[in-house]
């Protein structure tokens, strides 16, 4: 399966997670889940909420995750990868990536902004694929100290042995595409794959607010 791009994704993931209409929280995962769980905020006529979590790509390879860090927490690793980097650069990197979500904070959220509340609710984890699925991991454990009723992760693509492993965490999976078809990047899934700034971040979650005024 292939998906013209993230709205394409975000529209036919809300089908699969119809019967939670108006009984959950999306949680989005930055930047590029934003797309994504912005059309499946919309369609489901519920609040979207934000996890920010930083993934820590290998000092060799950028774009291949050896842990992942969300907010105010510890980090989520591939402990073989972890102890194989050198630690000074460990904790450098660590300290970037906590200074970063705590940047996208402030520039995502206006001062007064409270977070919906999610207890006795669904929490519904959204991104726009998973790869290793450590940055997932993190957002999972950020979100279950909100003590949701159910917690699901909801992603268009994702290998087989990231699914397993979030299996174990979570009540429920969603994958759009088949896992054994899983090309080894998600962009590889989309034939529009943009880069998602700051900027459209923001509107985006204006753009549900506005719509939404009256959720709680």
């Amino acid at each position: 399966m292939r998906f013209i791009d993230r709205i394409d994704a975000g529209r036919q993931l809300a089908k699969k997670l119809a019967k939670y209409r108006g009984q959950a929280v999306v949680y989005a995962l930055p930047r590029g889940g934003v797309v994504v769980g912005t059309e499946v905020a919309k369609e489901l006529e519920v609040p979207l909420d934000l996890i920010l979590v930083r993934k820590i790509g290998h000092p060799s390879h950028a774009e291949y995750a050896i842990c992942a860090v969300a907010e105010s927490a510890e980090p989520v690793c591939n402990e073989a990868e972890r102890q194989s980097v050198d630690e000074d650069w460990f904790k450098t990197i660590l300290r970037e990536a906590h200074a970063e979500n705590e940047r996208r904070r402030q520039e995502y959220f206006p001062e007064n902004y409270q977070a919906p509340a999610v207890a006795d609710k669904t929490a519904i984890l959204i991104d726009d694929g998973i790869a290793t699925g450590l940055t997932m991991e993190a957002a999972v454990e950020a979100v279950q100290v909100r003590n949701p009723k159910k917690i699901i992760v909801a992603v268009p693509v994702a290998p087989f042995d990231s699914i397993d492993n979030l299996s174990t965490m979570v009540d429920e999976v969603v994958v759009l595409d088949n896992p054994e078809n899983f090309m080894g990047a998600v962009g590889a899934h989309y034939d529009n794959f943009p880069q998602v700034e700051d900027d459209e971040v923001i509107e985006l979650l204006s753009e549900v607010r506005d719509e939404q005024a009256g959720v709680v």
